[in-house]
Formats: structure tokens, C-alpha cells, sequence
């Protein structure tokens, strides 16, 4: 990725898809994904969510971080990325306008396990993750004491793949996207062929396909 390399150390502009548009000096790339430090935080950016990438003017540029790490590493993997994660304070964002805190607790075939304090367990299929921004040290979210956010907070068997754990689930009360959409809130009846059948509160029934499914867990988990 010589064009890449050739844009280390600048500012840059991210095009994401949603459509969303992110500002940073691009520290490092692997072959699925880029680094860059926005002038607070650096951000991990799959490669499949970036439509475009673009050096930005003068008058945009951002301080350099203290701690300068600007030599790409083409073994900088996005799977690397969550496995190393595992444990440490992280910000991730799937869709909509809202972040979600907590920290990566397994990393399956397809998918990734992950404890908020606010949503408990969530599996996030590895695909929709659109970044993933690390806390500074001694920080955690919502100022909680570290013994609230149990390194081992869900005893569940995780299944190799998304499909496979929900099928687990079936007969349990879940939320699809945090809720966003209350036909997304219900009892999940089966999975079959890549397709969740929930009952909604109302007793409506309908038919999920998981692909587009970004977030999903359980109240009662």
C-alpha cells in the first residue's frame, strides 16, 4: 500500500461509511486496517468501512501526538487489534450516533464479544465495527471503580460463529442495535439460514436477516 505509506505522519480525512467523515494524522496501516491520531485519541478503522481516504489542507492540521509512532507496520491486523484489546478500557462504534464503552472479552470467527456497563454482554459481528478508539490509562468508563467491570462477567460457552450463538439463544428475550427500533426488542424464536424469527411485544412476527444485524444482547444475560 504505497499510497498509504506515502501519507504517514500527514493529516488526513477518512470517508466511513454511514456517511461519515473522520480527521487525523495517519500513524499506522495494516492490510485491513489504518490508525490515526485525531489531536486526543487514536482510532482504529477497519479498511472495509473506509470509502475514501484524503490528505487535507494546511489550515485543517493536527498537533502531532507526544508519543510519535508514524512507522507503518504491514503486520497490523484488525483481528490483532481486538485479541490485544481484550481487557484494556476501549470505545467502540457500530451505528446510529452512539459509542458504546466497555472492553472486548472474546474474538470468534465472525463475531466479538463485548461487556458494557450499561448493555452487559453484546456480540458484535467483526464486520460492522466501524472503529475502535482505546481509553487513556487509569481511565475507566463512567469514572467506575475497576471491580465493577468483571474481566470474567459472562459464564456463557461462546459458539465459533454469530450464527451459531444465537442459535443458542433462542427462546431468550433479546435486543438487535441496542434497541433502536422496537420491532428490533423481542423473543427470539429461531435462526435458520442466516435469519432471526422475533416475536415483538405486540406479538408480531418478524423476520431479521442477522447480516444486518450490528449489536446484539440479552436482557436477562
Amino acid at each position: 500500500m504505497t499510497y498509504l505509506e506515502s501519507l504517514v505522519g500527514k493529516t488526513v480525512q477518512l470517508k466511513i461509511s454511514g456517511p461519515i467523515d473522520r480527521l487525523g494524522i495517519l500513524i499506522d496501516y495494516g492490510l485491513d486496517v489504518v490508525v490515526i491520531f485525531d489531536g486526543v485519541d487514536y482510532v482504529y478503522v477497519p479498511s472495509g468501512h473506509i470509502q475514501n481516504i484524503r490528505p487535507v489542507s494546511s489550515d485543517a492540521q493536527i498537533s502531532n501526538p507526544v508519543n510519535d509512532q508514524t512507522n507503518s507496520n504491514n503486520e497490523l491486523s484488525y483481528r490483532k487489534i481486538l485479541l490485544e484489546s481484550k481487557g484494556m478500557f476501549v470505545q467502540i462504534f457500530v451505528a446510529g450516533n452512539q459509542s458504546i464503552h466497555g472492553y472486548v472479552t472474546n474474538v470468534l470467527s465472525d463475531y466479538f464479544s463485548f461487556f458494557s456497563p450499561v448493555h452487559k454482554t453484546l456480540f458484535v459481528p467483526l464486520f460492522h465495527l466501524k472503529w475502535l478508539i482505546p481509553y487513556p490509562e487509569n481511565k475507566t468508563p463512567y469514572t467506575l471503580e475497576k471491580e465493577a467491570l468483571p474481566l470474567s462477567p459472562s459464564s456463557i460457552k461462546m459458539a465459533r460463529t454469530f450464527e451459531e450463538q444465537l442459535k443458542k439463544m433462542e427462546g431468550k428475550i433479546v435486543v438487535f442495535d441496542l434497541g433502536s427500533n422496537p420491532e428490533k426488542i423481542g423473543l427470539l424464536k429461531g435462526i435458520e439460514n442466516n435469519i432471526a424469527e422475533l416475536i415483538t411485544a405486540d406479538q408480531k412476527t418478524l423476520y431479521w436477516n442477522i447480516h444486518h444485524i450490528k449489536t446484539v444482547h440479552f436482557p436477562n444475560m
